[in-house]
C-alpha cells in the first residue's frame, strides 16, 4: 500500500482493510510528467458559514492557494469549476439535482455564492469550468480541454469532499486520468462523509496525498524544478 495510504489509520478496522486488500484495491497511481490542478467549487457559497450551502473552510481555501501558487510555478494549468445556475434553472424545474438538494438553488449565476472565494488568486491564465451538476466533467468541457493541454494526471481539491470533489475524481479516472486527491485542500461539512469519501477514493480511484506530497510532486516535474519553490509556497500561505 502506498505510504500515504488513507486507511492507514484503520478507519473501518481492520477487518475491512483486510477485505479491500484481498480485493486488490489500494494500488499506488502513476505520477506523470504533465499534471493539471482542478480547484473544485471553492466558491464563496461553499467555504463561508455566513451561507446556507457554506461551512468554514478556512485551512482547506488556504492550503488550495499554496497549491495554486506552487502549479502557477512550474507553468502547471490551473482550473477552476463552480455551480452556476441560470434564472430559469434555479427557478425551474429542469435541473434534476435541484429536485434533491433545493439548497443549491442559491447558486445563481452573479451571485456572491458562486464567486470564487476571495483568498484564491484567479489569474487570466487560469481555467474556469461552469457545471450544473456533482462532477466537473458532466456536461462541461473539462475533459476536451485537459486533452488538449496533454494532461496525464490531475491534483484536485476543493468541496466537498464527499460530493463534488469525489464525483469529480471518480470521472476523472474514468476519462483516462491519473488522480491525486490532496487532503488537507478538500473539505466538507462534516467529518463523517469527508473521511469515508477519502477512504472509498483512495480504495478504489485515486491516490490520497499530504499537501507537501504534492507540492513535492510539481517541485520535481521534469524540467520544471526550482529550488526553493516549495518553501516560498508554504511561506505565502502563512501570510494568508
Amino acid at each position: 500500500m502506498p505510504v500515504d495510504d488513507h486507511r492507514s489509520a484503520g478507519l473501518h478496522g481492520a477487518e475491512t482493510d483486510t477485505t479491500y486488500d484481498r480485493a486488490g484495491f489500494g494500488a499506488a497511481v502513476p505520477r506523470g510528467r504533465r499534471p493539471a490542478l482542478v480547484v473544485v467549487d471553492l466558491t464563496r457559497g461553499f467555504t463561508e458559514p455566513g451561507f446556507p450551502s457554506g461551512t468554514d473552510l478556512s485551512r482547506e481555501v488556504t492550503a488550495a492557494a499554496v497549491l495554486v501558487t506552487t502549479a502557477r510555478q512550474h507553468d502547471v494549468p490551473v482550473i477552476y469549476t463552480a455551480i452556476s445556475y441560470t434564472p430559469a434553472e434555479a427557478d425551474g424545474d429542469a435541473i434534476a439535482w435541484l429536485r434533491k438538494a433545493p439548497g443549491m438553488r442559491a447558486l445563481r449565476e452573479g451571485s456572491e455564492e458562486v464567486a470564487l472565494d476571495p483568498r484564491l488568486e484567479h489569474h487570466p491564465s487560469d481555467h474556469l469550468v461552469l457545471k450544473k451538476g456533482a462532477s466537473a466533467f458532466h456536461g462541461t468541457g473539462l475533459a476536451t480541454l485537459l486533452i488538449s493541454l496533454g494532461t496525464d494526471t490531475l491534483l484536485v481539491c476543493g468541496a466537498t469532499t464527499s460530493g463534488c470533489v469525489r464525483a469529480t475524481a471518480v470521472d476523472a479516472v474514468q476519462c483516462g486520468f491519473n488522480t491525486l486527491i490532496v487532503r488537507e485542500a478538500c473539505g466538507d461539512r462534516a467529518r463523517g462523509p469527508h473521511d469515508a469519501a477519502l477512504f472509498d477514493l483512495q480504495a478504489k480511484y485515486a491516490d490520497v496525498v499530504g499537501l507537501y506530497d504534492a507540492l513535492a510532486y510539481l517541485d520535481h516535474l521534469p524540467g520544471r524544478n526550482t529550488t526553493g519553490h516549495l518553501a516560498s509556497a508554504a511561506g505565502q500561505s502563512a501570510d494568508h
